[in-house]
């Protein structure tokens, strides 16, 4: 599962949108740069960060906060809902009905039993955007929410070692699609090819620190 992921604000952005706005880029620098020190958590009941997400509304793509897991009930979701299995959505692509790009340059897994993390990087550190599903939620004093959940697929052989899945990475040539496809089968199964095509340029390494948290990094912002 991806449970921690990083937003470095000196990023290229050639990954993420293959005509991002000049304003979406920006925002998400400026957010990269309030939150330098700090790796991107699930939103909860305690932790109530918001974190950017590009959604395409209407013409053009859009960066808005959001919360990261489902909320049911006006509280966060008791099964697990911050990542999507891709089986699942081709099984079910009705949960593709709303989707989202969630912009990082790194995200962070755990390797077991030893117990240390690594920190996954395409291209050193270059921005990518990882596919997403979405929907509204409302927390228990009324406030709404868009609500995403990042969807992970089973890694190549060259990164199972560390962890057996992945988020699925959205090239700059599918994005458009991503966002605005009608939903379906046809969707997912073209991002699951798509999303293959850069596994090779996916760099894995241990945490210097050991842990999930960007403390005493001052090389990188996340």
């Amino acid at each position: 599962m991806c449970a921690s992921y990083g937003l470095d604000p000196r990023f290229t952005d050639a990954e993420l949108l293959a005509a991002a706005d000049e304003a979406v880029l920006e925002g998400l620098r400026g957010w990269a740069e309030r939150n330098a020190g700090e790796t991107v958590r699930p939103t909860g009941k305690n932790l109530r960060n918001l974190n950017p997400i590009v959604t395409q509304p209407e013409t053009t793509p859009t960066l808005e906060p959001a919360w990261w897991g489902f909320l049911v009930g006006g509280e966060p979701s008791k099964f697990p809902s911050i990542n999507t299995r891709s089986e699942r959505l081709q099984d079910r692509p009705g949960g593709l009905k709303s989707r989202a790009l969630v912009p990082a340059t790194s995200w962070y897994e755990m390797k077991k039993p030893e117990r240390v993390w690594h920190e996954f990087l395409v291209d050193d550190g270059a921005l990518f955007g990882m596919a997403a599903v979405t929907q509204h939620g409302r927390t228990a004093d009324g406030q709404s929410f868009t609500c995403y959940s990042i969807v992970m697929r089973p890694a190549p052989p060259h990164l199972a070692h560390i962890h057996d899945r992945m988020p699925v990475l959205i090239p700059a040539s599918l994005s458009g699609d991503w966002l605005t496809a009608e939903p379906g089968r046809e969707i997912i199964d073209e991002a699951l090819l798509a999303a293959a095509t850069l596994d090779e340029r996916v760099q894995v390494a241990p945490r210097a620190a050991n842990t999930p948290s960007a403390e005493n990094t001052s090389e990188r912002l996340f």
